[in-house]
């Protein structure tokens, strides 16, 4: 039997412009995200740098706009300085958060090349694990200052002529976890974040700072150290982040599909610490939220930290999706636009190799998971501003989430294209007809109508099995036609197939 849904979009309900930099990835030192991930000199597809251009063609398709580096948990123990100069005079090192050795033949100096061949922005997190304001500030005046100074000179003679004018830093990562090299209190690491955010500014006045917040929301620590922290830092930063991942556990195939519910109310509760912090101290600012790490994990099979042998570009975390995983993601990016107000950057954990949308084989290919299509789709389409679409319909009885709505999703619309957009999802068991009421919006006309349908949720493929049949199970899961929309310009119908992720592009104009 088919469910019915009604969602209601007007183009004066705004709720906020989307920033572009909600579509950014994460290349952290783990596993191969780096190492035969987008770096991998003498490959076939390698250019002069060692760059795999197969990955940066994939990362452009993508629609990645900012990549946070070089972590992570990897960040909390790293010398920046160590990857910098000469290759050839680069010391070697134990990576304590993953248990690697770490060559530090790509550095930031390389980071900063790819990233511009790329054509993706920079966003560097600098260690306050291990170190401190001091060596943070310094990598600042490595990265922005023209010249005429110790580490601005020390860049200029290691090639790079130009400043690299790094705007987007964070402070840090997850420095609440027991798990972190370093990791602090709130009132410790607070301090610490304003200091080494206040020495950073005074060497380039224009940077912008992510504070850490919780690492998840079930930490103990979440909440109060949102705030305790954002008491120190209020003042110094502009953003806090967010990380967020998501995985079906025993079989619990509605609470896997209810996860964006969770992960939206866990933004609104970072919000509304944040702006708690605001009101008691009679401030009109806004911190805003980067979701620097979030996606479907399958955490519990990982081994720990603890369990790793200490070897060279190891395979880690090299999750295999399925096309469930590919709906599950989508609906969550969906979330991070509808939230476009409060939420100004957001990063998928991350580009390749670990967790992530693509795989490569060294010396071999490089291909698409079933999570890169939802990301691809909704970079490429949702544009403008993220209306507030409201959506009545079926709920979905969950035993984690409690009862959340069947139908989810978001509509964007730009107005310079005249391109209305509608990512929805259906959580349910059952197809739902939804009827999408477009008021104050005039020659609306069907463009096009993809379809993803989570019908293949087999796990428990490896990551070392035959590249061809990985590279076949992503290819698998595209979109594929929707058939069966309608619209007479005031009305569109759209029937969404059971466990679903859609977008349904219109063209139209504002009446």
């Amino acid at each position: 039997m088919t469910q019915t849904a009604r969602i209601t979009v007007h183009p004066s309900f705004v709720v906020g412009e989307i920033d572009r930099r909600l579509f950014g990835s994460f290349v952290e030192h783990l596993g191969r995200a780096v190492y035969t991930g987008v770096f991998e000199p003498g490959h076939p597809a390698a250019d002069a740098d060692g760059f795999r251009r197969d990955v940066i063609d994939l990362t452009r398709e993508l629609g990645t706009s900012v990549v946070r580096y070089p972590g992570g948990n990897f960040v909390s123990n790293y010398f920046w300085e160590d990857g910098v100069g000469p290759v050839d005079e680069r010391p070697t090192r134990i990576d304590l958060a993953w248990r690697t050795i770490e060559p530090n033949t790509f550095g930031t100096d390389e980071f900063m090349r790819w990233a511009r061949t790329a054509g993706v922005e920079p966003m560097l997190a600098v260690n306050l694990g291990t170190r401190g304001a001091d060596a943070a500030a310094n990598l600042v005046e490595y990265c922005n200052i023209p010249g005429g100074t110790t580490w601005s000179d020390r860049r200029r003679a290691n090639g790079a002529e130009e400043p690299y004018g790094v705007k987007l830093w964070c402070l840090g990562n997850e420095m609440d976890g027991p798990w972190q090299i370093g990791h602090k209190t709130a009132e410790e690491y607070g301090r610490l974040a304003s200091q080494a955010a206040q020495a950073m500014r005074r060497v380039d006045p224009t940077i912008e700072f992510v504070v850490c917040g919780s690492s998840g929301r079930e930490i103990a620590t979440f909440g109060e150290w949102e705030r305790v922290v954002l008491e120190h830092t209020f003042d110094d930063v502009d953003y806090i982040s967010v990380h967020a991942y998501y995985q079906e556990r025993d079989g619990d195939r509605a609470s896997f599909l209810g996860s964006a519910a969770s992960f939206e109310a866990f933004l609104r509760e970072v919000i509304a610490t944040a702006d708690a912090v605001a009101g008691r101290r009679r401030s009109d600012k806004r911190i805003r939220l980067s979701v620097d790490e979030w996606n479907v994990w399958y955490v519990d099979e990982f081994a720990g930290e603890e369990n790793l042998d200490l070897r060279e570009q190891p395979r880690l975390i090299e999750d295999v999706y399925s096309a469930l995983d590919a709906v599950v993601a989508g609906d969550l990016l969906a979330t991070l636009v509808r939230n476009a107000d409060r939420v100004a950057v957001a990063c998928v954990a991350q580009l390749v190799n670990v967790i992530a949308p693509m795989l490569t084989e060294p010396g071999g290919e490089a291909w698409k998971q079933t999570t890169f299509h939802p990301i691809a789709l909704t970079a490429a389409h949702a544009r403008g501003v993220a209306l507030d679409a409201r959506i009545e319909g079926p709920r979905l009885a969950t035993a984690k989430h409690g009862d959340v709505s069947g139908v989810s999703g978001t509509v964007t619309w730009d107005a310079g294209s005249g391109s209305l957009v509608a990512l929805l999802v259906n959580r349910t068991a059952e197809p739902v007809e939804a009827r999408v009421e477009h008021l104050g919006f005039a020659d609306v006309a069907l463009a096009e109508a993809s379809v993803i349908v989570g019908d293949d949720n087999v796990r428990g493929a490896s990551s070392t099995d035959a590249a061809a049949d990985l590279a076949a199970r992503g290819a698998a899961a595209a979109p594929q036609p929707l058939d069966g929309v309608t619209t007479d310009g005031e009305v569109s119908t759209v029937v969404l197939p059971a466990e679903s992720w859609s977008l349904v592009r219109f063209t139209a104009r504002v009446a």
